[in-house]
């Protein structure tokens, strides 16, 4: 399963959504669904400003984890 680190990183940077939002060019609605791992995907141009904004490589922003053999996956 791949999941955004979004939360981690934006308390570790003391920012809130709306901050990220007027500090770079990606819409609120966007880091909204990232922030709360509800997209299916991401362009580079996207993930690139957010690795400017949280000053981190794409690594520390896309986690992956073995999928639950039972089907019991976090989201």
């Amino acid at each position: 399963m791949i999941k955004l680190n979004l939360p981690v990183l934006f308390a570790k940077k003391g920012l809130r959504v709306a901050d990220a939002d007027r500090m770079s060019k990606l819409g609120r609605s966007t880091l909204y669904r990232m922030y709360n791992n509800e997209v299916t995907r991401i362009d580079f141009e996207t993930l690139n400003e957010l690795c400017k904004l949280l000053d981190c490589k794409p690594g520390d922003i896309i986690l992956y984890k073995e999928d639950d053999p039972s089907g019991n996956n976090e989201r």
